[in-house]
Order: C-alpha cells, then structure tokens, then sequence
C-alpha cells in the first residue's frame, strides 16, 4: 500500500480573549523522533516521494526518521515500466538521501497484484515463464541494492480478508509457494537483508492475521528464509484493534520480527478536535504497542504530512491521517508519538479547545483590577504564562495566582506552583492590580 513557535494567542475582542493554539511549525529545539527510537532500539520511518526530498519536506524526513520506505519508486512498475527498460531515478534517489541522512531504507515492495507493469499483466505467460520472470524482477532489483537496504517486503498482501489465499497473477499462476520462492530468490541476492512478508487488516488477532501466522510457521518449519512480518496499519480513527500488542508478541514468539510498515489514522473531514485527540490516542497505542515487544523492530508512518498523504484519494471524505498537516506543521499525533517513543512534550491543545477572558473587575481614577480565566474543553494544559504589552502605560502593582514580571509596558505572568494544570473542562482564574491614567484599554495577551 501504498520557525520554532509554541504557545498560544490571545486575541481581545470586546474585553473578551479568544485563546487560538498554533503548533510548532519545526522542532529544532525538541528531540527528533528518530532519537529517542534510538534511544527504544526501534526504529521510526516514514514512506517518502522522492521528488520532493527538499525545503521542508526534506528536512522533516531526514531529520526527524531513521528510516525510509519509497512509497512507489520500487514497485515493478515504476521501476521496469517496459520489459527489459529499467528506471531506477526516484529509487536510486531516495537510497542516496537515506545514505545520506544515515538511515535505514525499507524496501517496498517486491511481489503484489497492483501497481504491474502493463506488459506483465496483459501478457500470456505459462507458468515457468510467469516463475522466471518473478526470480528475475526479484534478483536484479535487490541485488541493485544489497547492502543498502535493510529490509524488504518482499511479498505484500497474500490473503483475502477471511484468511484465503488472494487470487492473483501469482497465486493463480505459480500456486501458493510463490511466497517461497520469492523468500528464497531474495535472500540469495542478498543474504543480509530483513525479509517481511506485509499486509494489510492483519494488526489484531483475526482470520487474515492467522492465515499470516500460520504461513510463517509453515515457511520457518520448512527452512524458508523469512525475518519478519510487516503489519501495515492502514488504520480508521477510534479502531486501533484491542488486540494489537498480543498479535505482535504471537508473531514475535514465532522467531520472527515484527514491523508496523504503514501506520496511518484515517478521519472523516473536516477534522475537529474531538478526532484529532483520538488520532493522536491512536498513534500512542500503535507506537507504545510496539515498544512494549522486544521484537518489534519498528514504526513507519505512511507520508509524515497529510499532503502527501494517499488516503484522500482512496477515501473520499476522509484524510487527516499522518502526524503532520498540510503545511508540515506537527498535529497532536506527533507529540502522542514523542510520548510513546518516551519524550516528554507540552502538547498544543487543538484549535478552539480552549479559550480565556479578560475583564475589569473594578476601575478608579487611578487604578484597576484585572481578572483572565483560563478554561479548557476537549483538552487541558499542564503549564501556562501570559504575556501582553500595555497600550496606555498601565503597570501592574500586585498580583494573585499567578507571579507577575512588568518591564516597561511588557508583562510576563507565569502560573503559580499549584495552578499550572488546566483539566479538560476545567478553568484557573488570575488577578492582578494595577495604574492607569486617561484610558484603560485591553491589551492582545499571547500565552506560550
């Protein structure tokens, strides 16, 4: 299958303060991603489009992953579009950045019924023909690359949903020791490499997953060369399967390892608060799931940003399914994944799940005081400080709940030791007095 800036704005609008939450666009001052996987012994990657490994797309990949899978540069039809004329531009060029950036390459994918040549599955081929021409296709592509790539999905999506086998050019035509033989072709072109067998709906215990199960034991009962099992997770938010973790542990008992190759959360747009907070739930059990086993050896997300992202043109109605928006900006997912890679973030809450407001609680001919209340719904905060700058020359005398630092006309006010939480659906309030002269005007309060 396919300006570092955190906190939050406060405009004023009519003595009220509407609270708007804008994530951190790059994270040059948090840990990658990639760290702390390290730090786990996992590895965290993301499906790439060659062409666009540069400006930011490029930095985010190389810099935040440590690995990366060609979403389609190396499938049999990207790469031998007519029999015997080879393309590998896009291929050679994701395997240079990965080198480059020192990471791992996943390749992907070398047997699977899409993304075939036409002359492959228009042709009329016996089924030596049609055996050859696969130990072909599998021997020069992975021999291209030995040393290079560090695991393949060498077979992608052999079963049907209720654990048959699918029919396709090679089920159909070679039977089902196709997946064998492709193992066994694979693996002397490069005896080094991880080789997975990857499919999709196979996440939680269930008919397809133990089709899957039981094909491993077979080919490890038989000596056939078979390193991993690569669970895509092609995922709908609110439907990560209860049984995730012991899916991954059952196949890890088998003396194989465990991938999941490409993690997405799908949502029906536009995208609320509400979804994004599961998404990012959902990401956190996928990661945490497979930190929790040994075996496990990693998680690749498919496109870091939700503008390249395939689901909405599989989907219609729905998208929003990586950890990154359009504009490359880090959604609640992201920091769900720092968390379960063991990091610690302030998440940003979604937009519009919080909100303050600002009043004059009383006003004299020479002074006021001044109240804001912080209130959350659909999220919280752990830690909040409020920063304006007067308009009118007002200065703050003495404050409340919060301690309070004036230096001109600006102000920093920082919560105090035991009001930094903000719960969901909960709210802090914070006063203060202060001087004013001729006009009292409410200032625009930022809060990071």
């Amino acid at each position: 299958m396919r300006s570092l800036r955190t906190g939050l704005s406060l405009a004023a609008v009519a003595g009220s303060l509407a609270l708007l939450f804008t994530a951190p666009a790059a994270h040059a001052a948090d840990t990658p991603l990639r760290d702390l996987a390290a730090a786990k012994g996992k590895v965290i990657g993301t499906a790439v489009t060659g062409s666009k490994l540069t400006g930011t797309y490029g930095d985010l990949a190389g810099a935040q992953f440590n690995s990366l899978t060609p979403g389609n540069a190396m499938k049999w039809g990207s790469v031998e579009p007519t029999q015997g004329s080879f393309d590998w531009t896009e291929a050679d060029q994701i395997v240079a950045f990965a080198q480059a950036h020192d990471q791992q390459v996943r390749g992907h994918t070398l047997v699977w019924h899409n993304q075939n040549p036409n002359w492959l599955t228009n042709g009329s081929w016996t089924s030596a023909q049609l055996g050859s021409l696969l130990q072909n296709h599998i021997t020069t592509e992975v021999s291209r690359y030995k040393g290079r790539i560090t695991a393949w999905d060498v077979v992608n999506e052999p079963f049907n949903e209720d654990g048959t086998y699918r029919s396709t050019i090679w089920y159909n035509g070679l039977g089902a020791d196709y997946i064998a033989n492709a193992l066994t072709w694979a693996h002397a072109a490069d005896p080094a490499a991880k080789l997975y067998i990857n499919d999709y709906n196979v996440e939680g215990v269930n008919a397809k997953s133990t089709a899957l199960y039981n094909l491993v034991k077979d080919l490890k009962g038989r000596g056939v060369p078979i390193d991993g099992v690569g669970l895509q997770a092609h995922l709908i938010v609110g439907q990560v399967p209860a049984t995730l973790q012991q899916n991954i542990q059952r196949f890890a008992d088998l003396g194989v390892d465990v991938a999941v190759t490409e993690l997405d959360v799908r949502m029906a747009l536009p995208a609320d608060s509400a979804e994004l907070a599961q998404q990012a739930a959902d990401f956190k059990s996928v990661v945490a799931a497979c930190v929790a086993v040994t075996r496990c050896a990693g998680v690749t997300v498919w496109g870091f940003a939700d503008s390249d992202s395939w689901v909405p043109g599989t989907f219609p109605g729905y998208g929003a399914a990586t950890p990154y928006d359009d504009n490359y900006a880090p959604k609640p997912a992201y920091y769900a994944i720092v968390e379960a890679l063991g990091g610690t973030t302030t998440t940003p809450p979604p937009p519009g799940a919080c909100s303050a407001t600002y009043s004059v609680q009383s006003q004299w001919n020479t002074g006021f005081t001044g109240q804001v209340t912080v209130s959350c719904s659909g999220a919280s905060l752990s830690s909040w400080k409020a920063n304006w700058t007067f308009g009118a020359g007002q200065r703050i005398t003495q404050a409340w709940n919060a301690t309070c630092t004036q230096s001109g006309s600006s102000v920093s006010c920082a919560n105090a030791s035991y009001n930094g939480s903000v719960p969901d659906g909960g709210s802090v309030t914070f006063g203060f007095n202060g001087s004013w002269n001729g006009s009292n005007p409410v200032p625009t309060v930022t809060l990071g």
